[in-house]
């Protein structure tokens, strides 16, 4: 089977809450509260430049993740793509989505006209760090965040 890697759709929605909230960490994050997913979804929906993206197998949804595009001055005005919220199911993992994931991340980041794409990963995760070294990714930054609540 093929994996088809298109933009979402509302009804994928509750499909990749589901993919959020399935490991360590998105446990404790993600909740049940269905229509501030779906109102958040409307958001990047009407913003230019963001794009959240599905691997569809057989009709199931198997794979997501979100790229934003930025325009900036740093790095010779340099456009880049931001990569956020990458899952693969868990029941999918280690078969090859996604490897086919990031390469359709770069595509769209490179159809897009960025140069550079970047991504921050907890560092919890080992395991996904690795996957990304063995891709090419170089781990370059340290990242900080703050939440403002």
């Amino acid at each position: 089977m093929t994996v088809l890697w298109r933009a979402a759709r509302a009804e994928d929605v509750p499909a990749i809450v589901a993919m959020l909230a399935d490991d360590m960490l998105g446990q404790a994050r993600e909740s049940a509260d269905m229509p501030s997913y779906l109102a958040a979804f409307e958001a990047m929906q009407a913003e230019g430049g963001n794009l959240l993206v599905v691997g569809e197998e057989d009709g199931a949804i198997v794979a997501t993740y979100q790229l934003t595009m930025i325009s900036g001055l740093s790095l010779r005005a340099a456009r880049r793509a931001q990569l956020e919220s990458v899952r693969v199911a868990a029941v999918r993992r280690g078969q090859g989505i996604g490897a086919a994931l990031m390469a359709d991340a770069e595509a769209r980041a490179r159809a897009s006209g960025c140069t550079l794409l970047q991504f921050t990963s907890n560092a919890e995760r080992k395991r996904a760090h690795s996957f990304y070294e063995r891709l090419g990714y170089a781990a370059t930054h340290v990242g900080f965040k703050k939440g403002l609540n």
